[in-house]
């Protein structure tokens, strides 16, 4: 039954000319061995908020008649800001297309991959459900941290030859984010990935990462 519903689920995803009703609709993935809705929340209290320049951009961003349920607070003065695009090969994709691709995780998760480059402090903190951690330090091989290095070439389906040549033929097709579009982390694991020879047609970067994630009221998890 569950196959079936994933199926009905990423047939419907997949087909569909508009991803936007996914986000409130949601992907059903397994996470942890339970099932878990990845939807974005909307408080009952936030359906009746106009979209207003008066409420929306007052204050500090947001009208202080506005409930807190609808709001969150944020950090943005950190990083530098990422460009919109980091290779013209490798595309930069938004919070409904990571909506999609856990629908195909879910449903084959020997062919994909969603994550999370972020070093494992930031990782246990929060992340985005169905995602694995994979530091952007170990996308680096460095004999001080062989194992890690191992344990990444086997999470993505990288093979190496005894004469150190990568294989990439059954590489995982994945979408790499670290924190926001101030965070550089996700850029130095894909700029790895790519000097090694992955793929670039087999790599997303979701740009925007988990702030804009957890900002848009996403689903998030702390593993």
């Amino acid at each position: 039954m569950k196959t079936l519903f994933t199926l009905s689920i990423l047939t419907s995803i997949v087909l569909a000319d508009s991803l936007t009703p996914v986000q409130f609709s949601g992907v059903d993935i397994a996470y942890k061995d339970t099932e878990i809705l990845v939807k974005r929340f909307i408080d009952s209290k936030c359906k009746s908020i106009g979209i207003t320049p008066e409420n929306i951009f007052a204050k500090n961003l947001a009208a202080e008649i506005i409930p807190n349920e609808c709001k969150k607070d944020i950090v943005t003065s950190l990083g530098a800001v990422q460009p919109i695009s980091m290779d013209d090969e490798i595309k930069t994709v938004g919070e409904l297309e990571v909506l999609k691709f856990l629908s195909l995780l879910e449903f084959e998760s020997e062919k994909y991959a969603l994550v999370d480059a972020r070093s494992l402090k930031w990782y246990i903190q929060m992340s985005i459900p169905g995602a694995i951690n994979i530091p952007y330090s170990d996308m680096n091989e460095d004999a001080d941290y062989a194992e890690e290095y191992e344990r990444m070439l086997k999470l993505l389906h990288i093979s190496k030859n005894k004469n150190g040549t990568f294989n990439f033929s059954v590489a995982k097709e994945i979408i790499v984010f670290c924190n926001a579009s101030w965070c550089v982390q996700s850029v130095w694991a894909i700029e790895s990935l790519v000097e090694i020879g992955y793929p670039k047609n087999k790599i997303s970067w979701y740009r925007g990462g988990l702030q804009d994630w957890a900002s848009l009221g996403f689903t998030t998890v702390k593993p």
